[in-house]
């Protein structure tokens, strides 16, 4: 399979003011959100991220999708540096995430066009890929409707849209199903599906382990910023379930960190 993504020793450090140190109850005034991080996803494949919250997810694929710089290592994308060349990466990345705001005043055509725009994309372009999205996600009947008068479910749909209107080459998920009905956590996660037959790399954090065990074909589990085990679903849960084997390691992982 040919490597997409190449994650090399990826680190972040955060500031945390009085108040956030109360109420993460650390005396450090810096906290490790993404420690040495490394892992490596492949053409056709579903890498998964599993963790807690605050355990570093996020923060490694903001990283790796450039929104912000870590304080040490890199990350490539088809051998482009997300340190070097931001610009490149951008162009073969989609990235979704939950704190994705969509203008309320807005509709979906506006929304899918201003970005293909911002992509560089043509007219026609645009138009093709609108219609194959909108079809898919069934937004055709609310393309003209204002995003603040839709459904949870239709504005994360818009939102996924709008995140792959440029056919990236890799895409990051955080929590795509998160807060959706089962109707369209379906529809997303068929989508998603399909991305992958297309050969697409598809980065995927959630909580949810049965997503994770139906869509992944290997899973990284971070825990306190670091990854603390990388492997196929196979090799990582063995005789048991993800999530047996997820609360086995956290629990060895945080008696050590005592």
């Amino acid at each position: 399979m040919k490597e997409i993504l190449d994650v090399r020793n990826m680190t972040k450090t955060f500031r945390l003011s009085k108040k956030q140190q109360q109420l993460s109850s650390s005396k450090s005034p810096v906290k490790i959100a993404a420690d040495n991080v490394s892992f490596k996803s492949y053409e056709g494949e579903v890498y998964g991220l599993l963790g807690p919250n605050g355990a570093g997810k996020t923060t490694t694929m903001r990283m790796i999708a450039t929104l912000i710089n870590p304080d040490s290592g890199d990350a490539t994308v088809d051998g482009f540096s997300a340190v070097k060349q931001p610009k490149e990466i951008r162009r073969r990345i989609g990235f979704l995430t939950n704190e994705l705001k969509l203008d309320q005043y807005f509709t979906p055509n506006y929304l899918i066009r201003f970005f293909g725009e911002l992509h560089g994309m043509s007219k026609d372009m645009i138009e093709k890929r609108r219609e194959e999205l909108f079809s898919t996600f069934g937004v055709d009947k609310f393309a003209e409707v204002k995003v603040g008068n839709l459904s949870q479910g239709m504005k994360q749909k818009i939102s996924l849209a709008v995140s792959i209107i440029h056919d990236p080459t890799i895409v990051i998920f955080d929590e795509p199903t998160n807060g959706l009905d089962v109707v369209t956590s379906k529809i997303v996660t068929d989508f998603l599906v399909d991305l992958k037959n297309q050969g697409k790399s598809i980065i995927l954090s959630s909580h949810i382990f049965s997503l994770l065990e139906g869509m992944c074909d290997r899973v990284g589990i971070i825990i306190n910023g670091k990854l603390v085990a990388n492997d196929t679903i196979g090799n990582l849960a063995g005789d048991c379930t993800l999530e047996s084997k997820f609360f086995q390691i956290y629990e060895e992982t945080t008696k050590e960190a005592v």
